[in-house]
């Protein structure tokens, strides 16, 4: 018995994997290869983006010019956060190494473009980040306590986390309507780690991106079963022959004389 579930769970272990690999591994590569670099788009111009503002950031002029551009915290006023969100996916965070975070960003556009589409992979990386963005203006309105969940008002005044945001939505979002427990891990679990293990304003918005990207992630495997089941009923409504109703006796109009035959007067 103890053998039988054992190989049963290397099976599926080994058919999780052999999915995996295709779904976030293989699709790709085939997309890539019939679209060429132009299925690069997204990827380019987010790895180009970082970099021009983080050497754009080592003078001081640059640096004010980037804060004004992309700069987003939590005590600027909301109209303002919302506009320089778009651009606050390209600023990365000065204390981080910046060619790591942009492998891990190409790598995350890259692969979400080619599976995705450019619509959709803009579409999850601009809601995880302003997820994140806005969740953190409740946690300071909240105030301190609040079981952990608020914040002090001084938190208002740090960066956001920039680009990783959207990596971490990315990754989290790709793994969930491929089914790709293996990257989940990866991304998901190591946000809850680097949560528990060094707490700080970038690791409550990880999280909330992730959180926010499982959401996305089941919600559009919701909606393409409904889009799918509306299509089939409107198909088979169109296939359906218009019945043919016998109008009502009462409604008949009177029939006219036929030819040769005289009305009674």
């Amino acid at each position: 018995m103890p053998r039988d579930v054992l190989l049963r769970a290397v099976l599926f272990l080994g058919r999780t994997l052999r999915n995996e690999w295709y779904g976030i591994v293989v699709d790709p590569v085939r997309q890539l290869r019939r679209r060429g670099l132009p299925g690069l788009t997204l990827a380019f111009v987010a790895a180009l983006g970082v970099i021009f503002f983080h050497d754009l950031a080592q003078t001081p002029t640059g640096e004010r010019a980037v804060w004004r551009v992309g700069g987003v915290t939590a005590d600027l006023p909301l109209w303002l956060a919302l506009l320089r969100t778009p651009a606050s996916l390209y600023v990365p965070a000065l204390d981080l190494p910046v060619w790591a975070g942009i492998t891990q960003l190409f790598l995350a556009f890259a692969l979400a473009e080619l599976s995705l589409g450019r619509a959709r992979t803009l579409a999850v990386a601009y809601a995880t980040t302003l997820a994140g963005t806005l969740t953190v203006r409740v946690m300071i309105a909240l105030g301190p306590g609040w079981w952990g969940l608020g914040l002090p008002p001084e938190i208002g005044r740090i960066l956001d986390t920039g680009p990783s945001a959207a990596v971490v939505g990315l990754f989290t979002y790709l793994s969930v309507v491929r089914r790709a427990p293996v990257v989940f891990i990866l991304t998901g679990g190591s946000m809850v780690w680097e949560s528990i293990a060094k707490p700080n304003l970038a690791g409550r918005e990880h999280l909330i991106a992730v959180g926010a990207a499982i959401v996305l992630g089941l919600l559009h495997g919701r909606l393409r079963r409904l889009t799918e089941l509306s299509r089939l009923a409107a198909q088979w409504c169109r296939n359906v022959p218009d019945a043919v109703v016998p109008p009502n006796e009462s409604m008949k109009p009177h029939a006219a004389s036929a030819p040769g035959v005289r009305s009674p007067e």
